[in-house]
């Protein structure tokens, strides 16, 4: 405006002057001339002051970006002159930082974005934020043309992968972010990297990002490189790319090579993560590579010597060393000796004493222990290692400490269905069989007897140092019972007892506690119908008679059957002494008569039948004789000898032997044949 206004005031000015000087005709026509000169001069520099001011205010439009300087900072507003015909406003929020901070000062030289020319007020209207972000998109524009990068920080994780700030907020997918996908995206926000620009439109303010393209050019010029220098037995420098359960796989540049698990150390490798981490920097051999499929092959323990070439020098037999246990099984645990060599402890070689199930028992995975080389095989890699042989071994004197015979005191640790065993000394138990805990009671279980924990004492029997085993016995604290068996129970005997079983073949009687009998069925009387079990039941008390002993058996036989007959014997011979006499005499005179009366009144022919008749009648006298007088059973025949050996008793009179009222045995078959023929007379009188 102030350039308009002087132009104005130099325009007036000289037409006062010329309207009041007074000139001559030539100094007129000179003056005129001069002064249409000057006219036509300032007239021309109006003009063309004119065509600038306006050009300037066509070349302002709205939308555009300008630059400009700041005039004026207030708490409202910032004024900022764009060489306009004023100043411009901006809101004083677009220069406060994100801490709070106001980062405009007078005199700064900024780009802003013409919102409006003008307002009803007057003002111009413009923006610092809305011309940075047109300034950004060229500069998209041209990056994308041109393929070049653009630096961005990651803000947040969106869906599908990330958001990005260049300056206006661009989407990086999950796919683009790296060669591999990343499992833990959220790990990457707040990092800042290089991007290429996908694709990105403008009117819909969308920007696609790729960080992978990257990535992947800078990949295929280190492969190139890494081309050169592949070849085996080459040692090359890595980065652990991905860890599995197999093995490792290392990006040696460009090209990715698997060190497997066998191949990463001499000695035992759980899993591969507990040497390495993904990221890590790893010095490899190249064991293998294979140009047409692109495979390599690596290895790092390749890097040292086998530290089994020498392990024979270093651990002959018998040589004492520290280990740490590295692994259990079922069988034994495997030590570590050095990096690279193991041996193994089996369970058999881990005490003296103890009966170890599992190494679980004595060690743990991690345990430091001393062991003892007791065999080495360099070539299969095998060392036997024992535990037990640190220490010297209490089965050598054990015998001398517990001779046969001595008497021991000690807990019961362990009831088995076939004894019981019983603490001796530190790690040595001894075994009391199921046999040797009575000489007479019956014993189905242990537990009958005895329980856990309890103190018993107990007679050492036998020690076996080559099979590592204690026998005791408790029976044999006291002296056999069946010793004295055959004296108090000679055979002949009359005892009295109680049925404890009932079979098949028998029945047990209990002389007395743990002391038994057993009465065989065919020494027990028969009832009516034949049967010999049926009148027996448990619990019964009966008599029987001892007919044998047996003490290395432990059996005792006895018979109820004898023990009846005995007792029937003396009745009879008493009757037979008694009635004897006279029952001969009437029999005779009976015959007699009978006799004399048949052959007066028969012929012949009737003598000779009633010498049949007679014959007939002897023979059944005769039969009925020797079934009264008929001799005992194959089982009663085969025990009298030996009770006889033994020195027993007279259990029954033989037909060869007297018996004690001396009763001849022609005179007890004719008593009983008179018993027979007593009943014809009165027969043949009915």
């Amino acid at each position: 405006m102030g350039n308009g206004t002087d132009e104005i005031m130099v325009e007036k000015t000289g037409e006062n002057s010329m309207d009041e000087a007074p000139i001559s005709s030539d100094s007129n026509e000179l003056s005129q001339s001069g002064d249409e000169a000057n006219l036509e001069q300032e007239s021309s520099s109006e003009g063309s002051f004119m065509e600038l001011y306006e050009e300037s205010l066509r070349s302002i439009q709205e939308g555009e970006v300008v630059r400009g300087e700041i005039v004026q900072v207030d708490k409202e507003y910032v004024l900022v002159d764009i060489g306009y015909k004023s100043e411009g406003q901006i809101r004083i929020e677009e220069f406060i930082d994100a801490e709070g901070n106001i980062t405009a000062e007078v005199g700064d030289k900024v780009e802003v974005l013409l919102e409006r020319k003008e307002t009803d007020e007057g003002l111009i209207i413009l923006s610092k934020e809305k011309a940075a972000k047109i300034k950004i998109w060229d500069e998209i524009k041209k990056v994308y043309e041109e393929d070049k990068t653009i630096r961005g920080k990651i803000v947040s994780r969106v869906k599908g992968g990330l958001s990005v700030d260049i300056g206006l907020q661009a989407f990086l997918p999950g796919s683009q972010v790296d060669l591999r996908p990343i499992r833990d995206m959220d790990s990457l926000v707040g990092t800042e990297h290089d991007f290429k620009i996908v694709k990105y439109n403008k009117r819909r303010g969308n920007i696609v990002l790729s960080r992978r393209a990257i990535l992947e050019e800078e990949r295929m010029a280190l492969r190139e490189e890494t081309l050169k220098v592949l070849e085996e037995g080459a040692t090359l420098e890595g980065t652990v790319k991905n860890i599995t359960d197999y093995g490792l796989f290392v990006d040696l540049g460009g090209i990715d090579g698997l060190v497997h698990i066998t191949d990463m150390s001499w000695g035992r490798v759980g899993h591969p993560s507990e040497m390495y981490h993904v990221g890590d920097r790893i010095t490899v051999k190249i064991l293998s590579f294979d140009r047409e499929r692109e495979r390599v092959s690596l290895g790092v323990k390749q890097l040292t010597s086998d530290p089994w070439s020498n392990a024979a020098d270093k651990y002959p037999s018998g040589t004492r060393i520290q280990g740490k246990v590295v692994s259990l099984t079922d069988y034994g645990a495997f030590v570590e000796i050095e990096e690279g060599v193991e041996g193994l402890i089996h369970v058999s070689e881990m005490s003296w004493t103890r009966k170890v199930r599992h190494p679980s028992q004595l060690l743990s995975v991690g345990d430091m222990v001393d062991v003892m080389v007791l065999n080495m095989d360099a070539t299969k890699k095998r060392i036997s290692l024992g535990m037990k042989q640190v220490e010297p071994n209490p089965w050598d004197v054990i015998a001398e400490k517990y001779p046969v015979g001595t008497t021991i005191e000690g807990k019961i640790k362990n009831i088995t269905d076939f004894g019981i065993f019983i603490g001796i000394d530190e790690g040595i138990d001894g075994l009391v069989h199921i046999s040797d805990i009575s000489w007479t009671r019956r014993i189905k279980h242990p537990s009958e007897v005895y329980k856990k924990g309890e103190e018993v004492q107990a007679v050492v029997l036998n020690i076996d140092k080559d099979n590592e085993r204690f026998s005791l016995g408790i029976k044999q604290l006291v002296p056999d019972p069946w010793n004295e068996i055959p004296v108090k129970y000679k055979a002949g005997t009359r005892v009295t007892g109680t049925v404890t079983n009932v079979t098949d073949f028998g029945i047990f009687v209990e002389l007395e506690e743990g002391i038994e009998g057993l009465i065989h069925i065919s020494e027990l009387p028969k009832d009516k119908k034949g049967q010999s079990l049926s009148r027996f039941q448990v619990d019964d008390v009966i008599q029987a008679k001892v007919v044998n002993v047996s003490p290395q058996d432990k059996k005792i036989g006895l018979s109820i059957r004898k023990l009846e007959e005995t007792s029937e014997k003396p009745s009879y011979s008493s009757y037979l002494n008694s009635h004897g006499s006279g029952a001969t005499s009437n029999l005779g005179e009976l015959l007699k008569e009978e006799m004399m009366n048949l052959q007066r009144h028969s012929t012949s022919d009737n003598e000779e039948g009633s010498d049949a008749a007679e014959a007939q009648e002897g023979d059944n006298l005769e039969a009925e004789t020797e079934s009264d007088m008929a001799p005992v059973s194959d089982a009663e025949t085969a025990a009298e000898p030996e009770s006889a050996g033994d020195g027993a008793e007279t259990v029954e009179a033989s037909p060869a032997e007297p018996s004690s009222e001396n009763v001849p045995e022609s005179e007890e078959s004719s008593a009983d044949a008179s018993d027979v023929e007593l009943e014809k007379p009165d027969q043949a009188s009915n």
